[in-house]
């Protein structure tokens, strides 16, 4: 079975005095504080929601 493609998002900025609705959606994608970071699976539904929140994150491809 062909391993999943996977991608790492690290949080560049900070939620504070963004709408709820960003701030709602690091936290789906496992995000809190600025700098941390988290290895998703590469699907289009990911990447719709890191669309939402692009300026206040860094993706890095095939992340392993």
């Amino acid at each position: 079975m062909a391993a999943k493609k996977t991608i790492k998002v690290t949080q560049t900025g900070s939620p504070i005095g963004r709408t709820d609705d960003q701030h709602a959606t690091l936290k789906g994608l496992g995000l809190n504080k600025r700098h941390r970071s988290k290895v998703l699976e590469d699907t289009p539904s990911v990447r719709g929601i890191i669309n939402k929140v692009r300026h206040l994150v860094r993706v890095e491809e095939d992340a392993r």
